[in-house]
């Protein structure tokens, strides 16, 4: 049996390693990206100045709707807790648009983008740098999935080589040679990031295969026709919303949004971070640690009144495991220490099919290496 798992984890290993050293290290790259851009561009996302108190929301909703085209409008805002960051204003388009503006001044800080390496990154790791309905998004779900087979052969033939003691079979040596050290890190490396890059490879796949992730929300307990409902739901929502914001300012002017922000104020003083958008509100109160996990707000736009409370545990079951199944694969369900794990976890997943690949080719230069006649050297 052990000779079948391992001809199964030698000979899906050759053909996919590189592609899945490729996926775990662009996925280890985008662990930190909100961090580093921050770092990078501490300009747009913090204020020069944290001063008493920001200005009223609706004079900073006037001072953004002033900057933007007439066709473009204000759709949301996120508030962060810390008070030196800035406030980010959605916008109606391009599709995910946002600026950054000063709340204690009013200032455009400017519009939110990705840097150039974490583009590349997202697209090598998503799409294998094609498009998201070309041929790359199928090579990284086969190659995904090709890695899950080969982490479970991988720890099956662990399981069944016990010939070490466990604290032997399970340490990296430093001392005793670059081919030792390779070995070691190949093998107690890969039963240390099992765990972790199974549940990286399976919630993963949700991206990659309709069917996949039909039968893995099933197995979760959400029904399908629920997942794809949500999603159409907020289709047409967005689609309603859009047709309202061709009406350009007039939607984020109409919308009281200090009334509502002191309103959820009231409700959740110790937050983490706050974003309001047309007729609803997310509160994600302070100690939780995914951004996701927000508890929703319903309000009258008209007049900013707090119309329904819905508390992140009672929200509709297929959203909460969408959001569950994003936070693990991302590595933020445990907050910062997960994070670092996942970051550890992808990057030694990387490591793993070049070690492979460097024990395989030096086993077969072994094997053609003639065996010397001991007779004819005497």
């Amino acid at each position: 049996m052990k000779k079948i798992f391992r001809k199964i984890h030698l000979w899906l290993s050759i053909p996919f390693g590189v592609c899945i050293t490729l996926i775990c290290f662009s996925g280890a790259m985008l662990v930190f990206e909100k961090e580093i851009t921050e770092l990078c561009r501490h300009d747009l996302y913090f204020v020069k100045e944290v001063k008493s108190r920001p200005l009223p929301i609706d004079s900073l909703m006037k001072c953004a709707s002033a900057a933007l085209p007439d066709s473009v409008s204000v759709t949301g805002l996120t508030i962060s807790q810390n008070p030196g960051k800035a406030w980010q204003a959605n916008l109606s388009k391009p599709r995910r648009a946002s600026i950054y503006i000063d709340q204690y001044t009013g200032e455009i800080k400017g519009r939110n983008e990705r840097l150039p390496f974490f583009t590349t990154m997202f697209r090598l790791h998503r799409w294998m740098m094609g498009s998201s309905n070309g041929a790359g998004k199928m090579i990284v779900g086969i190659s995904t999935l090709m890695l899950v087979i080969i982490l479970l052969t991988g720890l099956l033939m662990w399981l069944t080589n016990r010939n070490k003691p466990l604290a032997k079979s399970l340490r990296i040596s430093f001392t005793k040679g670059w081919p030792r050290f390779w070995h070691d890190l190949h093998v107690a490396g890969g039963i240390y990031v099992t765990v972790f890059l199974l549940a990286l490879a399976l919630t993963g796949l949700t991206w990659s295969f309709s069917w996949y992730r039909s039968g893995f929300y099933r197995i979760l307990g959400a029904e399908t026709s629920a997942v794809t409902g949500g999603q159409q739901q907020n289709t047409r929502q967005n689609a309603v919303h859009g047709q309202g914001r061709n009406a350009g300012r007039a939607q984020s002017q109409s919308v009281h949004w200090q009334t509502v922000y002191d309103s959820l104020l009231l409700s959740c003083p110790e937050y983490r971070q706050i974003t309001i958008s047309d007729g609803s509100a997310s509160v994600v109160p302070k100690g939780r640690t995914s951004l996701r996990s927000g508890d929703r707000y319903e309000f009258n736009p008209r007049n900013g009144k707090i119309i329904s409370v819905k508390p992140y545990k009672e929200q509709d079951k297929a959203a909460k495991i969408r959001s569950a199944v994003y936070t693990v694969h991302v590595g933020s369900w445990g907050g910062m220490l997960t994070r670092i794990l996942t970051f550890i976890a992808a990057m030694l997943g990387a490591t793993l099919p070049v070690t492979g690949y460097y024990l395989w080719i030096k086993k077969l230069i072994k094997k053609k290496k003639p065996h010397v006649n001991n007779d004819e050297t005497r």
